[in-house]
């Protein structure tokens, strides 16, 4: 890694936390540092499973739990289960009304604090900054997905899997129907035959991917979908190039996929990636395009 590039996001850092007050013991002047706040604005007017704010701000269970307990002994919050005739196990945060009132006041001076950071500049200085924000915070999410192998029977991949194809089929000229494209069976996506990767954010799916590898012949990328809520930020490209790592590292020297039409988005993306377009290599009735391209072979 540059440690110019790295020496670069420590100063970022530096600035930021500097700048919205991280670094205060009492954030916002509200009697109670950053996390306390962060979690009360997490929990909100509409309450929130436990499980669910310990994946969304990525915190150790052990920490979110001393957390709560200082919000809980401070009369902010009540926490209990979901239901009293349900699971025990699943436990709900909900704002008491003294939460409520304090969630009200860390909205108004959240408003006061990111009005302070604009006010000094000009308009086109603010809108310069804003701009520069909202891309940071695109590349700062795609930096927190997360590309794993999953068994394909996993019912996140099956999830994935159903809603590549709810979005094929949307457009695709006549629609998609997995009975009739050429099948691809679990066994062929689970090691060493092959393998399905899924992408999550917060632990959520949000992509996948797969890669068959055929004995003697090229590999075959399968199933490449990424989810609208992360679309534009370079995932499809990404898990392509871990697909395509993972047959290089297996001995393969070339990879191959199918692709329809309309998909427009995905040609220009195996395009500016290396794929060639050959001739027909399967009978996939849904297919219009193939691409092939050579890889690299692994070092080491």
């Amino acid at each position: 890694m540059d440690q110019q590039l790295v020496a670069a996001v420590r100063r970022f850092n530096r600035t930021v936390t500097q700048r919205v007050g991280a670094l205060d013991d009492e954030y916002m002047a509200r009697g109670r540092p950053l996390a306390q706040a962060r979690l009360l604005w997490e929990i909100g007017p509409g309450g929130a499973e436990v499980a669910a704010l310990r994946v969304r701000l990525g915190l150790d269970s052990g920490y979110l739990s001393r957390l709560l307990r200082t919000l809980e002994s401070d009369g902010l919050i009540t926490v209990g289960p979901a239901d009293q005739a349900g699971d025990q196990r699943v436990r709900t945060v909900a704002l008491t009304a003294a939460g409520r009132t304090e969630w009200a006041e860390l909205d108004q001076r959240s408003d006061q604090l990111a009005w302070s950071i604009l006010a000094p500049l000009t308009g086109p200085r603010r809108d310069r900054l804003v701009a520069a924000m909202a891309e940071v915070e695109r590349l700062l999410v795609a930096s927190m997905v997360v590309i794993e192998p999953c068994p394909p029977g996993d019912p996140r991949a099956r999830a994935c899997v159903r809603a590549y194809a709810r979005d094929v089929a949307r457009r695709f000229d006549d629609g998609f129907d997995p009975a009739l494209s050429n099948p691809v069976h679990d066994e062929e996506l689970t090691p060493p035959a092959g393998v399905f990767l899924l992408a999550t954010l917060n632990a959520e799916p949000v992509g996948c991917g797969a890669v068959k590898l055929h004995p003697d012949a090229p590999a075959e990328i399968k199933r490449v979908w990424v989810s609208d809520t992360v679309r534009g930020l370079g995932l499809g490209r990404r898990l392509l190039g871990e697909l395509e790592q993972y047959a290089a590292e297996r001995g393969w020297t070339a990879v191959r996929l199918d692709t329809n039409r309309n998909l427009t988005e995905a040609i220009a993306m195996y395009r500016s990636a290396g794929y060639r377009e050959v001739e027909p290599y399967n009978t996939e009735p849904y297919a219009h395009h193939w691409f092939a391209k050579d890889l690299t072979p692994a070092s080491g």
